[in-house]
């Protein structure tokens, strides 16, 4: 096989580098404190890895990000602001690669208008866990959805010659106690879900690296986890990028492990790939060879990405027309979940509205805490305390855009903290729209899926007052709903990023129709969970004494182990029978489809096709989903975001990967598809088939 441009220009590259050079490219910093100082073009962000000038090789300027150039660290560069997409469990919401590919394209060339060349993006792990608190990050519990927009917003990424991660490999499912449990699943069963996410965001996107994890995995760490790292990533998928660890997720220099670089260390400090690194090679326990490796991999993805030819160079950006892209996602990813009576969109007979909550007069929540926390363009309405980073509210405003979209209603708002007075002001209104809102953050779970802060009974006593009340929740992930029966509609519409005030109004008065479909469960109650507690939530307590990034100090190591295995998320309800609140897949439009004329094709290349018509009165967007039965249980295994004007039909195809109706054999370390017949499903979720067929498939091998 030829060899390609990208290893000549990185072998070429490699031979001519000194043994310190070399070093200085497996090991980023903190730029804040590197001596001496960066000069200041270079973009100071989440990391810093020296480059070396006199051979073409950049130096990577690291950022942050999920959903745009992350600035938290705002306090040592004030004024800095990004445009705030909304949560990545929105744009998994939407359902729409296309989209989501434009979306993180925008970001990375936002990136490198602020002189950065990598970001920290492309979180794919499956939300298992719907109380974690980063389940915001990641594009939800289905393998092949996650991977599959994953895989787009990395491609978006990279189109500007910036470099993303895929991140966080693998099973980061909770943050309790991230740095020192251990995620124990089988092989199989592995493969079967969170390895198979990755596998899809790699081969779409084509990451120039990849992020390992805290955590350890089946006992090893993840960023010395010799078996994913060398056997799998590398030997099974044929990966050439390269491993960066997460920041402060080294325990030695774990080269031979499968590790190529390590982040975010401080150069006063010793390093696992500094002095230790040294150490070992003069012990003779890493080679030379070891290290070039490494640096080769480094190298390849530096060329591959564009990164020599294309530097980064600081200038304007078109605030507005980002902003607009952030409003189209958030307008596309928002979940109309109820909508009894068809309260929803706001009719013209509407003269009074009430908002209550949400600190809606003023903006909207922008997003979840941590370090992937974005400073929206325009600043900040309120700031409010929280375990790391602020509660950062747009001033995107609910409120004012409801005013200025229904001229003729008299638009009031109450601000929710007393449930008596907010519900006797609920009675005079003709409709109420109640902010319910869950701050999620990095280095913490929630304790439990109800609204914090009285907010359930706040709900419940303004609905209770008014059948006509409107529930918009802003939230990282699923939530509990006590109230439910007194709503007469609910939207989902998670952290709406920074126009989200606009995307919710645009949603309310039907200017836009709601299109979204979940891409997590929203169970009934937490006893329908796999865990009904988090694992470890207990020794860490509420009380206990926390770090610099809210983690308990003091815990002892544990095992988090996962009753459901490969069936996470619905695969788990539909094989326990449990009926969740909202299912996988759900969303409902302004408008009506109807399906059908379904026929498949089975043998190697499984495959489907139907048609669908909007039979409604609105142009409107469906997303029909496609379901095999693998093993007794429903596994998604395409779908198609279809928009239609009223009476237009469409005939759409589906392509399945055969992996997805496939078992992997560990003994003989291949996929195996089962010959037989298959019970395949349409519908616009999991649980509401509309068309069914069955679909002969012929036994076969798949090498990983």
């Amino acid at each position: 096989m030829a060899q390609s441009a990208d290893d000549t220009w990185a072998e070429s590259i490699l031979k001519q580098m000194t043994l310190d050079e070399k070093l200085d490219l497996v090991r980023g910093s903190n730029p804040f404190t590197v001596k001496p100082r960066l000069t200041p073009d270079v973009a100071k962000g989440a990391g810093y890895v020296k480059g070396v000038p006199r051979l073409g090789v950049p130096y990577l300027a690291e950022s942050d990000a999920s959903v745009g150039v992350a600035n938290t660290m705002g306090a040592l560069r004030p004024g800095d602001v990004a445009t705030a997409l909304p949560s990545t469990v929105l744009l998994a919401s939407t359902w729409d690669p296309g989209l989501v590919e434009r979306g993180s394209a925008m970001i990375g060339s936002e990136a490198r208008d602020k002189g950065f060349n990598v970001l920290l993006a492309g979180g794919v792990n499956l939300a298992r866990e719907p109380r974690n608190g980063r389940n915001f990050e990641y594009f939800g519990e289905d393998p092949l959805l996650a991977g599959t927009l994953a895989g787009h917003a990395i491609r978006g990424i990279q189109s500007n010659h910036v470099l993303s991660t895929i991140k966080h490999f693998v099973l980061n499912t909770q943050e309790t106690g991230r740095t020192i449990l251990t995620a124990n699943m089988d092989e199989g069963a592995l493969r079967e879900s969170d390895l198979l996410a990755f596998e899809i965001g790699i081969e779409i996107g084509q990451p120039g690296s990849v992020m390992c994890a805290y955590n350890r995995i089946n006992g090893a760490f993840g960023c010395e986890n010799a078996f994913l790292l060398n056997d799998v990533l590398r030997r099974d998928w044929g990966y050439k990028g390269f491993v960066m660890s997460d920041w402060g997720a080294v325990h030695g220099p774990s080269i031979r492990q499968g590790l190529d670089q390590e982040s975010g260390t401080n150069p006063t400090d010793a390093g696992y790939f500094s002095a230790q690194l040294r150490a070992a090679l003069a012990a003779g326990t890493v080679s030379g060879a070891d290290v070039d490796r490494s640096v080769l991999r480094i190298l390849r993805s530096i060329h591959a990405v564009g990164l020599a030819g294309h530097p980064p160079a600081r200038q304007p950006i078109d605030y507005d027309a980002n902003g607009r892209i952030a409003q189209e996602v958030a307008e596309r990813g928002i979940v109309l979940l109820k909508n009894e009576h068809d309260l929803l969109p706001i009719a013209a007979t509407v003269r009074t509205i009430l908002v209550v909550g949400g600190h809606a007069d003023v903006g909207i929540l922008v997003g979840g805490g941590g370090s992937s926390q974005v400073n929206p363009v325009g600043g900040a309405a309120l700031k409010v305390p929280a375990v790391f980073g602020k509660k950062l509210y747009s001033n995107s405003s609910p409120v004012a855009a409801l005013r200025a979209a229904l001229p003729q209603a008299t638009v009031s708002f109450d601000d929710g903290t007393d449930p008596r007075r907010a519900a006797e002001a609920a009675r005079k209104a003709d409709l109420v729209v109640v902010i319910g809102e869950q701050f999620t953050t990095e280095t913490m779970d929630v304790k439990n899926l109800n609204l914090p802060d009285n907010q359930d009974a706040l709900i419940a006593a303004v609905a209770g007052a008014n059948p006509a009340t409107v529930v918009v929740l802003v939230t990282g992930g699923p939530v509990l709903m006590p109230w439910l029966d007194k709503a007469g509609a609910v939207l989902e519409a998670w952290y709406p990023g920074q126009r989200g005030g606009d995307a919710i109004a645009q949603i309310l008065t039907g200017a836009v129709n709601p299109s979204g479909h979940l891409a997590m469960t929203f169970p009934a109650s937490e006893r329908q969970l796999p865990n009904p507690t988090i694992p470890g939530y207990a020794m860490a307590g509420e009380t206990v004494q926390r770090d610099l990034y809210g983690l308990p100090k003091d815990m002892k190591p544990f095992a988090v182990t996962y009753p459901e295995g490969a069936n996470a998320g619905y695969r788990w309800y539909d094989k326990t029978g449990a009926k969740p609140l909202f299912p996988f897949g759900h969303g409902l439009s302004y408008t009506r489809f109807a399906y059908k004329d379904l026929r498949v094709t089975g043998g190697a290349r499984p495959g489907m096709s139907f048609a669908i018509a909007n039979v409604g009165r609105r142009t409107g967007a469906d997303v029909a989903q496609a379901y095999a039965r693998v093993n007794g249980v429903r596994r998604l295994v395409g779908w198609s975001r279809v928009e239609l004007k009223p009476g237009e039909r469409r005939r759409v195809v589906v392509d399945v990967d055969p992996r997805l109706m496939a078992s992997f054999d560990v003994a003989a370390h291949d996929w195996h598809v089962a010959g037989g017949t298959y019970d395949i499903e349409i519908g616009e979720n999991v649980e509401r088939p509309v068309l069914k067929a069955k679909m002969r498939l012929d036994d076969q091998r798949i090498k990983p």
